[in-house]
């Protein structure tokens, strides 16, 4: 855990912004990470610095040439921490619209009939986009059910649904209702065994912060995160692509280079900052790994980051000291069960007999920032096959501490008894 390396917390702590204080509300615990984590400093200080930059990549000057090496090593640092030993990489407008494109790409592609999967499990960024273009390919659509009881879905479950025909899947590597994280290596190889060719793009985006990135063992063709939620910052999405969807027909400018997949001038500081986060991941995994090779480092990161953030969940739901932990409150009902394995870093929760809206409130009341989910387009496919309208989500990162969770539970011991 990362508490246990003496002085290494504060370290981590210090270098976020905001990691103690709303600059609108003053004092607060940020337990609102799958909403959009905390900004590494080194973000916003290379964000403010390309911003500044007047020069445009693709033009026969030094500082040009400068922002293409920028970006290249940016997609250079991005194959250690995705695990990507082929493909590219590109930046977007957001991660829902990669998705949308990726998506679209394969569906508009890929060989006539056959039919498109996905699963309830997943955000509707990527169900949504899937649903539509099996609509606009002529294509049924079929919906794998998730396990409402483990708030997941298995490669089981998608066994059971698809078939030689299944042209497209989407997959969602971790929810960020339930907070489960999926073996996305094994759904994909429950669809290659059936249908070899299948085109599979993954939904990372709630996932990427929390663990370690291995494209290479999941046998995928399209995998896309959202930054703002990996400590970098808004405006852009970041996305992988195998070489096969890349051979595919795709929007781009006539007479342009095939394998590209961005449209205009990127915004340079976007790929500058994937770096930062990367960097700094690096510099984690220094604490964890004498390993002389970054990619080492950073899956020791990516486990360092798991075990600790078991530890503050685990400690969230069965209690630390002589702390109530969520389980031991009659009332109280979690999303997955108590001891989930594959939980990642969120409990969501409600108080029966309460509106989770009123939970939240009072958590914001002591100081402690969470959210409410509700039964809608957002959360409806996790939260009414359960019959629940609303759920309080607690998510942390690597970032938050113990006496943090000790906070929370301070806090919901008098909420409970309110």
């Amino acid at each position: 855990m990362i508490e246990t390396i003496p002085n290494l917390m504060p370290q981590i702590r210090d270098r976020f912004a905001h990691v103690d204080q709303c600059p609108f509300t003053g004092e607060r615990i940020f337990f609102e990470n799958a909403g959009g984590a905390l900004t590494l400093k080194s973000v916003v200080d290379t964000s403010a610095t390309y911003a500044a930059i007047p020069d445009n990549q693709g033009r026969d000057n030094p500082a040009s040439r400068a922002l293409v090496d920028v970006i290249n090593r940016a997609k250079a640092d991005a194959r250690d921490l995705f695990g990507a030993s082929g493909g590219q990489f590109f930046v977007g407008e957001s991660g829902t619209e990669l998705l949308f494109r990726l998506i679209r790409t394969a569906a508009m592609n890929a060989p006539s009939g056959g039919n498109i999967v996905g699963s309830t499990f997943e955000h509707p960024a990527s169900r949504s986009a899937a649903i539509q273009w099996a609509e606009h390919s002529d294509r049924p659509y079929l919906s794998v059910d998730h396990q409402i009881g483990i708030g997941l879905v298995t490669p089981g479950d998608y066994a059971a649904v698809v078939d030689a025909k299944t042209r497209v899947a989407t997959i969602l590597h971790a929810s960020p209702v339930t907070g489960m994280g999926a073996d996305v290596a094994g759904i994909a190889a429950a669809i290659r065994a059936v249908s070899p060719e299948c085109f599979i793009i993954v939904d990372g985006i709630q996932n990427a912060a929390h663990g370690t990135l291995d494209i290479d063992s999941y046998d995928v063709d399209g995998y896309v995160i959202s930054p703002y939620k990996m400590f970098s910052r808004h405006g852009y999405g970041f996305a992988w692509v195998s070489d096969r969807l890349t051979a595919l027909s795709h929007e781009q400018l006539l007479n342009g280079p095939k394998e590209t997949w961005e449209f205009g001038t990127r915004d340079t500081g976007s790929y500058a900052t994937m770096t930062d986060v990367i960097n700094h991941l690096d510099w984690l995994g220094g604490h964890f790994s004498t390993s002389d090779t970054r990619r080492d480092r950073l899956v020791a990161a990516g486990q360092a980051i798991l075990d600790h953030e078991k530890a503050l969940t685990d400690a969230m739901i069965h209690g630390i000291g002589n702390l109530k932990g969520l389980a031991s409150y009659a009332d109280v009902e979690i999303i997955g069960g108590t001891d989930n394995p594959k939980r990642k870093g969120l409990v969501s929760f409600r108080i029966k007999g309460r509106i989770s809206p009123d939970v939240v409130t009072a958590l914001n009341d002591r100081g402690i920032r969470t959210h409410t989910r509700k039964a809608d387009h957002y959360s409806g496919g996790i939260l009414t096959p359960m019959g629940w309208d609303d759920a309080v989500r607690v998510s942390v990162c690597h970032y938050n501490t113990t006496d943090e969770i000790r906070a929370f539970l301070s806090a919901m011991q008098e909420i409970a008894q309110g």
